[in-house]
């Protein structure tokens, strides 16, 4: 009997072991009913044994093998919705995974009982354990996608909770601040004040990650605007907030167009912040800002090291770190500052750079005039309220 009859003809004897198992692998405190047990695998196994009667190239049957079949135009696979639904109830990955072990095992030893092995038996079994693994391939890849989703939530969530109690922190710490000057204790409360600063800087960098990870990108608001002037106030901003650096701002032709200021004020501040810290003692840090035919360009510059290859194929990516060889040991970050200038330069429909060349690293914002406004004024609304 070919494998795919088999199936058929004793789908119930197969799943009665294969959901046995999958009641011993249910997280602690997750009791499964027979119905909930039985809506995904015996659809997944009608999915198998189609594999089987379908007709298929060598080629594709080693790419189904290795779980990279081109996914299917329609409603979600069994699989996928089977690993979406185990993440949702607290399955582990490997719990998740052991349950396809117990299926692949149940039809394999109940097939081999039942019939002798011939030479279509080894083809059957071939495909067969293909078929698992494509569909395993499908569960994981939606397991892992909703495992993040509620990572991000999380943090989401845990960043909102937050900032109320530190913004009474901060808020505390400024009017004690006010009235402690010329006292011995001034210092002790500027540190907290401080302290309590840069955690909120921390917990919004949290937050737009956390946004820009659940939505379809950052959350922007262009409008007309000329963007020379918005980064010059910036750039006095940030000499206040660098004062061992020598910062350097030049505005060259028309800067025209429609941009969030706040957001481009806010990638250029990381930018700056970073150049300060990594770049060498005693040099200028220079921003530059040029318009172009349809872009204005908005660059960076600092004396140091040259960037390597490795370091800039994964700068952009959150939770990244720069060197090591930063000027004060006493910065603290998660991580998330270039990451962020990427996302704001994306919502902006532009692009971000970087290169290094003659003891001189540049990082370069490329922004669209108008690359927003045929998209509306507004990116797409972010899934956690901040």
């Amino acid at each position: 009997m070919r494998l795919a009859d088999f199936i058929e003809q004793h789908l119930d004897r197969i799943l009665e072991g294969a959901i046995a198992f999958a009641r011993t692998q249910a997280p602690a405190g997750v009791a499964f009913s027979e119905k909930e047990l039985r809506n995904h695998l015996p659809e997944i196994l009608k999915a198998v044994v189609g594999d089987l009667r379908t007709a298929q190239t060598a080629t594709q049957q080693h790419i189904k093998s290795e779980g990279r079949a081109p996914a299917k135009a329609g409603p979600e696979t069994a699989a996928t919705y089977h690993g979406r639904t185990r993440a949702i109830a607290g399955f582990g990955i490997n719990q998740m995974i052991a349950e396809y072990r117990a299926l692949r095992a149940a039809v394999l030893r109940l097939w081999a009982e039942d019939s002798a092995l011939v030479t279509e038996s080894i083809e059957d079994l071939v495909r067969f354990n293909e078929a698992i693994d494509q569909a395993v391939a499908e569960s994981l890849a939606e397991f892992s996608s909703e495992v993040e989703s509620w990572r991000q939530i999380f943090l989401g969530a845990l960043g909102h909770d937050l900032r109320g109690p530190l913004t009474a922190v901060v808020f505390s710490a400024d009017v004690l601040a006010s009235k402690l000057r010329e006292t011995p204790h001034a210092r002790q409360v500027d540190r907290i004040l401080a302290g309590g600063l840069r955690m909120t800087q921390l917990l919004d960098d949290l937050l737009r990650y956390s946004r820009s990870k659940l939505g379809d990108g950052m959350v922007i608001h262009a409008r007309d605007c000329e963007l020379a002037p918005a980064l010059a106030e910036e750039a006095e901003l940030l000499r206040a907030a660098l004062p061992d650096t020598t910062l350097h701002f030049e505005s060259h032709g028309d800067t025209h167009g429609r941009f969030d200021t706040s957001r481009v004020r806010e990638a250029l501040h990381n930018l700056a912040t970073n150049a300060a810290k990594y770049g060498e003692q005693d040099t200028a840090v220079t921003i530059e800002v040029k318009g172009q035919d349809d872009h204005v360009l908005v660059a960076v510059t600092n004396h140091g090291a040259p960037l390597s290859d490795d370091a800039r194929r994964v700068m952009f990516d959150p939770l990244r770190r720069g060197s090591n060889k930063a000027k004060s040991s006493e910065e603290v970050s998660l991580g998330l500052g270039l990451f962020l200038v990427r996302e704001i330069a994306r919502a902006h429909g532009g692009s971000v750079d970087a290169a290094s060349a003659d003891g001189l690293t540049t990082f370069s914002i490329l922004l669209p005039r108008d690359g927003v406004a045929r998209k509306g004024d507004t990116a797409a609304a972010p899934m956690v309220d901040a």
